[in-house]
């Protein structure tokens, strides 16, 4: 069940500038990581040669920033549930940051914050500001304020 539940677009609109929760933590795994590697084609050795990037400069392989961002599809269903619509539409990121690298074996979470909401034709469009925290780090791993569309 999602932390925050939204039964209305009203609710949604009234919501701007509130957090919405957090999601569960998520183990990076390796295993994970080559995944996504494979999945994008994308074997850039500090993702997946584990010997050699424990030499790099991370000390250990990391994600994939496009692996953290993705992650923001599992968090945000996990934050915040709408009722009552037809649907929720991706409908796309305003802006992205990476601001520190995820090593393999962290722990990430998503934490989400209404910034924006904005009436269009059969529904309301929201812009989440999602942050996926890495666990015991200052920095986040990744901002991303994604756009959503509820429709009726």
């Amino acid at each position: 069940m999602a932390v925050t539940v939204f039964t209305d677009l009203r609710q949604i609109k009234d919501s701007v500038g509130t957090h919405l929760g957090h999601s569960d933590w998520l183990e990076i795994t390796q295993e994970r990581i080559n995944l996504f590697a494979d999945a994008t084609g994308d074997h850039q050795w500090i993702h997946v040669d584990v010997e050699k990037a424990k030499e790099g400069p991370f000390g250990a392989p990391i994600a994939h920033g496009y692996l953290t961002l993705a992650l923001s599809n599992l968090f945000l269903p996990q934050i915040v549930e709408v009722r009552n619509i037809s649907m929720g539409v991706n409908y796309g990121m305003e802006k992205v940051r990476f601001p520190a690298p995820v090593p393999v074996g962290s722990r990430v979470r998503g934490g989400a914050e209404i910034v924006a909401v904005t009436d269009i034709a059969g529904g309301v469009q929201v812009v989440n500001r999602i942050t996926v925290e890495i666990e015991g780090s200052a920095k986040p791993a990744c901002v991303i304020d994604s756009v959503t569309r509820y429709l009726l």
